[in-house]
């Protein structure tokens, strides 16, 4: 595979080992060959390691001495625990804006709010969610929130959003939420707008790997999506930052 400038190469095999477990194609207990992902990636084993550390820091895999590592336990409970993570910790973020909004911040977010609201399209509508949650966690979440954050998303394949078209009509309302509370001064509000938008990703999330067959599917499961990533190539996935295919 060529090389791709500009992407480091850890991020790559993290990228590439991700998009393995969410597209079923690597499951719960299954060894990461990294003889097969070297080959595969062009890369040395020393991004592969590094890539596997953050992983196991991040509860996607586990090492066993001398045995190599393998994925963690990946079910639809591990999804819904991750979105769950992942609102709880951006809620703390925005409580903290609600505590003490500042002028510039309540500015930026009225901006972003716009933009949102005039999204015509998914990308633009997930690029600027995403930029409302980096002004949020720059200005209000130190470096170990940060972290636990970036943990957090994961298994939060931006990519999906980026392509899924309901995107604006189903999440735009929490972001509205969220905004209204802030500029109130309500924290809890503003928290429970973080959790309850978490809580609809997971749940589209799910409904698309049950639709993919990498869960098994409940019989009343529904298709969410007219299989937006399937045209996607491995270098758009990695372009789209944090690069998780789903």
């Amino acid at each position: 595979m060529p090389k791709k400038y500009g992407v480091k190469e850890k991020d790559l095999v993290v990228s590439h080992i991700l998009n393995l477990v969410l597209t079923g194609k690597l499951r719960s207990g299954d060894r990461v060959d990294r003889n097969e992902i070297a080959v595969g990636l062009g890369v040395s084993r020393v991004p592969i390691q590094e890539a596997l550390v953050q992983l196991e820091h991040d509860g996607i895999v586990s090492t066993r001495y001398h045995r190599g590592a393998f994925v963690e336990r990946f079910d639809e409970a591990t999804v819904l625990e991750h979105h769950e993570l992942d609102g709880m910790l951006n809620g703390i973020a925005s409580a903290r804006a609600a505590t003490g909004p500042t002028p510039r911040i309540l500015g930026q977010l009225d901006a972003l709010m716009r933009t949102l609201r005039g999204a015509k399209d998914a990308r633009t509508f997930s690029e600027a969610a995403a930029e409302y949650r980096r002004t949020l966690n720059e200005e209000y979440a130190g470096p170990r929130l940060h972290a636990l954050i970036r943990a957090s998303q994961n298994l939060i394949p931006r990519v999906f959003w980026m392509t899924y078209q309901g995107s604006r009509h189903d999440i735009l309302p929490f972001y509205e939420d969220e905004t209204a509370a802030i500029h109130r001064h309500d924290p809890d509000a503003a928290r429970s707008a973080c959790v309850g938008r978490s809580y609809l990703m997971a749940q589209t999330m799910l409904a698309e790997l049950f639709r993919r067959r990498v869960f098994t599917a409940p019989d009343d499961v529904s298709r969410v999506a007219a299989d937006p990533l399937e045209a996607l190539t491995e270098a758009e996935v990695v372009r789209a930052e944090p690069s998780l295919a789903l």
